[in-house]
Parts: structure tokens; sequence; C-alpha cells
């Protein structure tokens, strides 16, 4: 693992050259980016404050074409708005929050709401936000990003490190809240072109604590017919876009195990049952449900990732604790694997003469309910959407079909729901240094993804409604003609 030793300057940078980065897409549609759009008065916003945020558009997108795409390309690439964008990703990644404690951000995102004269509804799951752009009207489709920090010291030293000792933007959150505020700018200076609404969602709590889950349940999907997000990737080229059809994310569950015994002495074995014996044979047992039990076609994992036990040489312990992680990309793989997990362990020590105390009753519990994710799996049709908006946007050469992973998000529970896709924009750049993974405490992002990030949003979610409203017109067409062809 590389570790910075210089402070990252961000607005100084080159692009590392890489024969799979094929920056002459975005290259050449900033050709047309010298002539800067006229823009006209906004009326006033809820802060009192007026923007100009109307520009005259060279295309007519009341029917969605390519140029539709390079146009809003030149909205997000416009120098005040890549300044704007980057601003807010660095103030936000000044203070990092943990899950539902996201205040200041959330009002960070209010004021930028207000100053674009954006409605939103405020609170939904305590500190997010559902703001929407649009008629008001039907159709409704969602984008959202995720508002949480993580429990991790940084170690990058740069001017806009965070102020809060313990927290850090590792997983790129900032960024996922800065690109759909851009994507706000970018639709509600288009507004007259939407046919529908766009609703964006920013959630609290996708670390831990299923901010997505209490999201739905305070209505955040409330009319709303499809959903996207998008999550920075150190696997790929700055502004790079990648996703992929079906399982893209693994579902991600958690469990511990408490085996007690009568406290005995080390060489008085007869006297006392053995917790560390019955543990050893347990976690040799787990193993053993994705070797013996599984389909290899069909990946799953059981990790135990750690063992807490005594440290006296001489004395059996009175308990051993010990617990881990499972993973799989099917809802009927992962219930398969919660079931198994809960019956090897409480026969294997019983076998043992131990007892497996816990409040079910039973060896192995899960944890709290909210550390348990769904698989994330892409509707096939949502990713096709996404692959056709962000190929035009970026260019053939700059879409990557990506293997599932097997991370987790909770937003696999909006897909559980109504029709979703997620993807991916690359941050990496080796000139930069931006190649570790998240959660690293060395982790660093090319900020030159972010307005690309910003129009990706904006064009799935604008072209969404054109082309549902194009798809249902046909639809109608073929039924009325049929009807009266007898």
């Amino acid at each position: 693992m590389i570790i910075l030793t210089t402070p990252p300057k961000v607005a100084a940078k080159t692009h590392a050259q890489s024969p799979d980065h094929d920056l002459s897409y975005f290259e050449s549609a900033m050709v047309t980016l010298g002539k800067p759009a006229r823009e006209s008065k906004n009326c006033s916003s809820s802060s009192g404050q007026k923007k100009s945020l109307v520009p005259s558009f060279d295309t007519d997108c009341s029917v969605w074409s390519r140029a539709c795409s390079e146009e809003i390309l030149k909205i997000a690439k416009k120098p005040e708005n890549v300044k704007w964008v980057k601003s807010i990703r660095r103030r936000i990644h000044e203070n990092p929050e943990l899950a539902f404690e996201e205040h200041e951000t959330s009002r960070v995102i209010r004021r930028e709401l207000d100053e674009l004269d954006v409605r939103y509804r405020f609170p939904l799951a305590k500190t997010g936000i559902r703001a929407m752009v649009g008629t008001g009207k039907p159709p409704f489709v969602a984008i959202r990003a995720d508002m949480d920090a993580l429990p991790i010291q940084e170690a990058v030293e740069w001017d806009h490190k965070s102020k809060n000792a313990g927290k850090m933007h590792a997983c790129g959150h900032d960024a996922h809240v800065a690109m759909l505020l851009g994507a706000a700018r970018i639709l509600k200076a288009r507004e007259h072109y939407l046919k529908g609404t766009v609703v964006l969602l920013f959630q609290p709590a996708e670390e831990a604590g299923n901010g997505a889950k209490r999201m739905i349940g305070e209505g955040a999907l409330e009319d709303i017919e499809a959903i996207f997000a998008v999550h920075i990737s150190h696997l790929l080229p700055t502004a790079v876009i990648g996703s992929r059809s079906g399982p893209l994310l693994a579902g991600c569950g958690f469990f511990k195990a408490v085996i007690t015994s009568e406290w005995g002495v080390g060489g008085n074995l007869h006297h006392s049952g053995n917790p560390v014996l019955a543990a050893s044979a347990a976690v040799i047992s787990l193993q053993g449900i994705v070797s013996r039990e599984s389909n290899p076609l069909d990946s799953q994992v059981v990790s135990v990732t750690f063992l807490n036990t005594g440290d006296d040489h001489d004395a059996i312990p009175k308990g051993v604790e010990f617990g881990g992680t499972l993973r799989a990309f099917s809802n009927t793989s992962f219930r398969h694997l919660l079931k198994r997990i809960e019956e090897v362990s409480p026969s294997t020590s019983s076998n043992l003469f131990i007892t497996a105390a816990s409040t079910s009753g039973t060896l192995m519990r899960n944890l709290e309910h909210d550390t348990i994710y769904p698989p994330m799996v892409n509707d096939e049709q949502m990713y096709e959407h996404v692959k056709r908006a962000t190929v035009d946007l970026v260019g053939p050469t700059n879409f990557r079909v990506v293997q599932p992973v097997m991370g987790a998000e909770d937003f696999s529970f909006y897909s559980e729901v109504i029709p979703a896709a997620f993807f991916y924009i690359g941050i990496k750049n080796e000139t930069l240094g931006s190649v570790h993974s998240p959660h690293s405490p060395h982790f660093i992002i090319d900020e030159d993804a972010l307005p690309v990030g910003a129009a990706a949003h904006a064009a799935i979610a604008e072209r969404y409604l054109h082309e549902r409203d194009i798809s249902i017109n046909r639809l109608r067409d073929i039924s009325i003609n049929g009807f009266h062809q007898d």
C-alpha cells in the first residue's frame, strides 16, 4: 500500500497517462465550452438570494438526443460550476459526521438547495432530505447520495483535512453529496425540459444504521418509480463509468458468538469444559458451510474475523467470544448462510459439554438487525438506461462492465422496492496518488471526477423522464392500433 508523505495539491495535479484512460472524448467535448452561456435572472429562492441559473441552450432537448447529453456536460464543466462543486466537497470533507449525526452536512445541503430555489422536505431519517426539481407531478425518478463519514483518523495532510478527530470521509460520501448537489444545479437550469419530477435523496447512515431502510420507512420513495445512485471507485480511472446488470454488490451480515463454561484449571480438564476448544471447533465448522455445502459457482463468504478469550496460562477461561461476517450475491444464498451459521455452532459446542450464552438461546446470533444489508442487484432495464445515458455522456471507451465485488451498500434496500441501478465513477489517478481503497486513512479522490459525476446523475434522471414518456406513448399507440385492426 502506498502511503502519502506529501500533501496532495489538488489544483495543480495532472492526470497519469494510462492506456485504459481515454480522455479524447472529454477533450473534444470541451471544444465547445469556450463560449460562456448567457444567463437570465432566476426567481428569488427561499433564502432570499437570487442566482442566475438558466443559461441559453444551443440544443432543443424537447426530444432527447446525444446533443442533450453534451449540453449537460457543458454545464457541469463550466469553470464556475467546477469550482463550486469542488468547494462543497471540501467543506463537507473538513467536517465529517458519523451515522445519524450529519447535522452540519445536512445544513450545508439545505443552504445550497435554498440558493438554487429547490424545494425539499426535511427531516427524513433524522438528518435526511428529499428534494424535488421539475414539474412536481408524475412521473417521479430519484437519484441518491449518502452523507455519513467513518470512524477513521485521516492520515492525508492537505488543506482540507478532517477537523474532527477520529472521523473521516474515507468512502467518498462527501463526493457523493457534492455530485448530487451538482446534479441539482444542472437540473434546475434545465427544469423547463423535465417531463416529470426528479427527486434528490440525501441519505444518512449508509455505513451503519441502515439509513436507506429508515428513509424508505419515512416516505422517501413515495410516488417514485425508479432510482439511481453513484459511488466513487479507486479501481477505475478518473471519470470512467462502470456498472453491470444483475448482482453488483453482496448481501452483508455480521454474527457473534459467546461460549461459556465453569472456570477450571488447565491441568484438570476433566472437571470442567473448555470453551476455547469449543470455539475452535465452531470456527472450523463454519468454514465448511461455504467450502463443502455451497455451489462453487455461487460466490459466498463466511469469515471469522475475531476471537477473544482469557490470557492466563494455567486457567480455563469462563468464556470465549468470536464473530465475523457473511456475504452472498442472492437473497436465497444469504438466507441459507444465516440459517446454517445458527445451526452449526450450537451443535458443535453442545458436543463438547459447553453451554451457549446468548439472548436467543443459540450460540450464533446476528448483531443488530441494522447491520444486515441485502444484495445489490441492478435491474436489467435500469442498468441499460445508465449505460446508454453515460456512454453518450463520456464516450464508449470510458464505460466499463465491471465484475461483482463482496462489498455491500444499503442502496440495496431501495432496489428491493423499485427498479434501481447502481454505478461507479472512477477517481483513480496515480500521479495524484488517488489509488487507495475506501476505508483507508490514506484515501483521497481525484476531484476532476466530480463534474462528470454530477452530469451523469443529471443525464440519467432527465433522460429517464424523456424515454419513459416515449415508451408509454409507443405502447399506447400499439394498443390503439391493434384494437382498430379488427
